[in-house]
This record gives C-alpha cells, sequence and structure tokens, in this order.
C-alpha cells in the first residue's frame, strides 16, 4: 500500500490495530493516533472501511452462531500475509 507520504504512525501499525480501534478496545491515546493517521491516509481509510463493513456483516449474518473452527485461522493467516507485504512494500519505499 503506498500511502503517499510519512506519517507519525506507520500504515502497517495503523493496519495491525484496526480491529482494537473498530472494538473500541485501544486507549484513548492509541485512538487518537489512529484517528489522525486515517484522518491523512486515504489508502488506510479505504482499508479501514472495508474491514469496519466485513466485520459488521459477519456480526450481523452470523450472530451468536458458532465460528467454524477454522475461519479465525484462515482469517488471521490472511490479515498476516496482508501485514507482512504491506511492511516489504514499506520497507521499498523507503530505499
Amino acid at each position: 500500500m503506498s500511502c503517499g507520504g510519512e506519517h507519525a504512525t506507520p500504515c502497517s501499525e495503523v493496519l495491525a490495530k484496526v480491529y482494537s480501534y473498530i472494538d473500541g478496545e485501544l486507549e484513548e491515546t492509541n485512538c487518537a493516533e489512529i484517528r489522525a493517521h486515517l484522518d491523512e491516509c486515504g489508502p488506510c481509510l479505504a482499508e479501514y472501511g472495508l474491514e469496519e463493513v466485513v466485520k459488521k456483516l459477519v456480526a450481523k449474518h452470523c450472530g451468536a452462531d458458532p465460528v467454524p473452527g477454522d475461519l479465525r485461522s484462515k482469517v488471521l493467516h490472511r490479515l498476516e500475509a496482508a501485514r507482512t507485504d504491506l511492511q516489504v512494500r514499506e520497507g521499498a519505499e523507503v530505499e
């Protein structure tokens, strides 16, 4: 993800905390950092919006249904792969 600028909080850190931010599980200081980053970084804002929508859809349609055993691991694996890819791309932009 190319953000087109330097940020106080790196994109990879924002995306790693986005679920905690959506759930309101971060301290206010961290929330302020995430909000500030999202205000100035369009690509991260787009990613945040997508993840929030997906989470709401899952909650709406799954409700209290048990989560399939392998779903969590598949989602976490894909998120980790996306974070790794983002860190590699951020590292390439620095060089």
